[in-house]
């Protein structure tokens, strides 16, 4: 779906007061298109109708007309530059930015992070902020672990079980 054709069923959501279903396409859309500043100011709209300020600050932060009390609820709610490039989600080099104040912007969180880090990070890679955040990136574990196993053991166990009961029933169909 074309992201003009999902900004008019935007519009009927809201036109119809389905607040929720415009949001939620509307956060779709700034997922698949990270650096259209368009859809992150539609967005924060959408959060104004909730009465979200820290939410609308968080998708007009890249924006240079945004408004103070709603960017100190954001830098509030999001209160280390690693729960901020998280929130902004934003994907790629800063130099995608279709504006130079937002270019700016993702440029000191990422720079404010690594500082508070003492290692560079990188928007792309969310396990170099993730302490920033309190979080300790586990990265997905390779090889045998008891549950794959045991599930594994499960469907041979069924596939065997299949084709036993099938060899059965065909056994009984040839007497």
């Amino acid at each position: 779906m074309s992201p003009s054709h999902t900004l008019a069923r935007v519009d009927a959501d809201l036109a119809a007061g389905r607040v929720p279903m415009a949001r939620q396409r509307l956060r779709g859309l700034v997922s698949s298109f990270p650096y259209d500043l368009t859809l992150r100011r539609r967005l924060a709209e959408v959060y104004r109708l909730y009465g979200d300020a820290a939410e609308a600050g968080r998708w007009m932060y890249l924006e240079e007309d945004r408004s103070p009390d709603e960017t100190a609820a954001f830098e509030a709610r999001y209160r280390t530059p690693g729960w901020r490039m998280k929130a902004l989600a934003w994907r790629g080099p800063e130099a995608l930015a279709a504006s130079a104040f937002a270019e700016e912007q993702l440029v000191a969180v990422r720079t404010a992070c690594a500082e508070r880090l003492g290692r560079p990070v990188d928007w792309d890679d969310p396990a170099s902020s993730a302490r920033d955040r309190g979080e300790e990136w586990v990265p997905e574990e390779r090889g045998w672990t008891v549950a794959g196993v045991l599930v594994g053991t499960g469907i041979t166990a069924g596939v065997v079980m299949n084709g036993a009961l099938w060899v059965l029933g065909l056994v009984s169909l040839l007497e």
